[in-house]
Order: structure tokens, then sequence, then C-alpha cells
């Protein structure tokens, strides 16, 4: 049994213009022409999209995934495996993420005002206060330092609760990018890149390219940066650091 670009497009929820592209990059190839020379899927096509769109919502890379895929030495229960065990590891990180909102959101009902520990609890493992002696140290006598802690110090649980679903969208929308396979310089990603900015500068201190590339180099050369944004989604470190430097110089 064969189907059509436009049944495949339609069960696998995928756009005919992803197929296409798949097609043109060799990553996913048709089995089958008709007379006319419209493509046609066999089960075994269906079963290779399946994988790499499982591969996509795990935050590969098209490149990373043509290889994985065209290794010799995995068979299909080797896939199954690995996925499996990255699903698991991403479901350990959702749930302790819902437990924590519901910690905050008991804590809102019944009148608790939330620590600072635990304002950015809701929203990611990242403690505000753990590197204050750091951050003081190291940029104490900035400008951008001085203007973020008068900002800060006016900011009440609503504000931050504001500001961390803020980045946390951010953050999904990177990753959407990443999985719709748009390239860091793309202008959607650009654009995400510009967005990161704005909510700096909205929330912090005045955030320039020239400091927000500085921050995209961190995020690569600090590991603790990169965890942050790893743990989100695999490579996301990586394609934010280029979206930066990609829309800095397009707006040089």
């Amino acid at each position: 049994m064969s189907y059509s670009i436009g049944r495949v497009a339609e069960v696998a929820h995928v756009t005919v213009r992803t197929l296409h592209h798949y097609d043109e990059i060799g990553l996913l190839s048709p089995s089958g022409r008709t007379a006319a020379g419209y493509r046609r899927y066999s089960d075994g096509d269906l079963q290779r999209l399946q994988q790499i769109l499982l591969y996509r919502e795990l935050g590969f890379s098209l490149e990373e995934i043509a290889k994985i895929l065209d290794d010799p030495d995995l068979d299909l229960q080797a896939h199954l495996r690995r996925q499996h065990e990255l699903l698991s590891e991403r479901a350990d990180r959702i749930q302790s993420m819902i437990a924590a909102v519901e910690f905050a959101l008991e804590a809102s009902r019944v009148g608790i005002q939330l620590t600072p520990e635990e304002r950015f609890e809701v929203f990611g493992d990242v403690d505000p206060d753990q590197y204050a002696d750091e951050a003081r140290e190291r940029w104490g006598d900035t400008d951008a330092y001085q203007q973020s802690q008068r900002r800060v110090a006016t900011y009440t649980k609503e504000d931050w609760q504001r500001i961390q679903g803020e980045a946390a969208k951010l953050l999904d929308d990177f990753a959407a990018a990443m999985r719709a396979g748009l390239a860091p310089d793309s202008p959607e990603a650009m654009a995400l890149a510009e967005e990161h900015r704005r909510q700096i500068s909205a929330s912090y201190y005045d955030c320039s390219y020239e400091i927000q590339t500085g921050l995209a180099e961190m995020y690569l050369a600090d590991e603790r940066f990169t965890a942050h944004y790893e743990q989100h989604t695999v490579g996301m470190a990586r394609y934010v650091h280029d979206a930066i430097l990609a829309n800095a110089i397009d707006k040089a």
C-alpha cells in the first residue's frame, strides 16, 4: 500500500512543504512515484517519518537525525529504546515543573508570599540568588547591573511570574523554531533573538546588541547557562547563541 503526499501530511500533522523539504535534503524520499511523477509513500516511509518527528520533538537537528537514522549499526528497536529514554527524562523534568507550579498556585491561594527561590522554581531550576555574590563581583560596577538592581527591588510576586512566563514562552518559541528546521539566521529565529533582547531591556537593564552578544557567548562558555538551555531542548544553547549573533550582525 502506498500513500499520497497529501494523505501523509494529513495523518502526520505536517505540511506538504515540510515533506518536500525532507525529500530535497534526502532525509525522507518517497519509495515510489506515479506515472505522472507524483510522490507515493510506503509503510516503511511512514515509519521513518515517525522516527524523524520523534527526534525533532526531542530537539535534534535535521542533520543529526539523518546521521542517526542512516547509522547501519542501529535498528528500529535501538531507536525506540533511545527515544523512550530521552522522552522519560523530559517527562521527569516536566513533572518536577508541574509540582513546582502546583506549589506556587497553592501558596498564592492561601496568601503566602513566595520567597525568591520559590518564585523562580515555578519556571526553572535557576536560583536567582545562588550566584548573587559572583554577579556582584563581576558586574557590580557596571551601569547595567546597577540598573537591574534598582528595577528588581520594586518587583512583586506577580511581576516575577509575568517575567518568568514571558521567558518560558520565548524558550518554547525557540524550541518550535528548531523543530521546524528554521536556521538560526532565518527571519523567524532572528525575531526571537530580538524578543530576547527586548525582554532583558524591559525587565532588567538596557540591553544593547553588544551586551546581548556577550551574553550569547556566555551561554556556551559557562556550563551553568548551557545546562539551563539544554534541559529545555538539546542543542538550544547553540541555537540561541547563533540566532543572537545573526540578528546583531543583521542590525549592525
